[in-house]
């Protein structure tokens, strides 16, 4: 049988020593919620937190059928190769090996360097801070939405998150938020609507977040999905810890 545990320390052990930040938020209660297959002592756990299920422990069948029928597109991320079988068993076919790129989470930034790419739009474009107004827009267009989706309302946002916006006329075209907070920073998400990419709006938008987060005593955080992402941070002046192995999981 499966739980959500209320209380996530008893899984902590089991997740020791993974620097995945939004592992993080939810062992520390921060956001998400954690699962396990006992409630005082598990031997296999999930953390959950939007679209990440990491997974750690003993194989658990149940624990993947958990992670696997959420929806949207959810990717499995397990703490080591004996959950590969499980994972692909469980889905049918639906979920699909990829690799993921860490980078490290002990990045010293040039200040100097992320002034510049933040400032180095062209007039048309402005960077806004994330307010009430720009929430609501977020919401409004699929590209968009994950710069705030885990935050179900302006409150919570205003209260755990924290963003920037790129508007020209009006419009929003690109923004760098929190995909997820924990206690010592947040989970960097980069999104900019398919008309307006390499344009050097994600750069100067992220560039923008980070500095605001040195500023407030905050770790930016950042996991690539895809080497052009990886590449992208690496502009910012983030460094590669490590490949890892994921699974992304296609809901039919």
């Amino acid at each position: 049988m499966i739980h959500l545990l209320n209380d996530p320390a008893p899984a902590a052990p089991l997740f020791h020593g993974w620097p995945e930040t939004i592992l993080w938020s939810c062992l520390q209660g921060v956001m998400g919620a954690v699962y396990g297959d006992d409630p005082s002592a598990p031997r296999s756990a999930a953390a959950v937190l939007g679209d990440f299920r990491f997974l750690a422990g003993q194989p658990s069948p149940e624990l993947a059928d958990l992670a696997l029928r959420e929806q949207g597109a959810p990717l499995l991320i397990p703490r080591d190769s004996r959950w590969d079988a499980v994972i692909l068993r469980q889905s049918g076919g639906r979920a699909v090996p990829i690799i993921r790129y860490a980078t490290r989470k002990d990045t010293v930034f040039d200040r100097v360097h992320l002034e510049k790419l933040a400032a180095g739009l062209e007039d048309s474009y402005t960077i806004r801070i994330i307010d009430h107004d720009l929430y609501d827009l977020c919401k409004v267009e699929p590209w968009s939405r994950d710069l705030v989706s885990q935050f179900p309302d302006w409150n919570t946002f205003r209260e755990l998150g924290l963003g920037f916006a790129v508007i020209q006329n009006e419009r929003l075209v690109s923004g760098a938020a929190s995909y997820a907070r924990y206690r010592e920073g947040i989970e960097i998400e980069i999104d900019t609507h398919p008309d307006f990419r390499r344009l050097g709006l994600a750069l100067a938008c992220g560039a923008r977040l980070i500095l605001e987060c040195l500023d407030r005593g905050m770790y930016p955080s950042w996991d690539a999905h895809t080497p052009a992402s990886l590449a992208l941070a690496e502009r910012l002046g983030y460094q590669l810890d490590r490949p890892y192995a994921a699974f992304a999981v296609y809901n039919t």
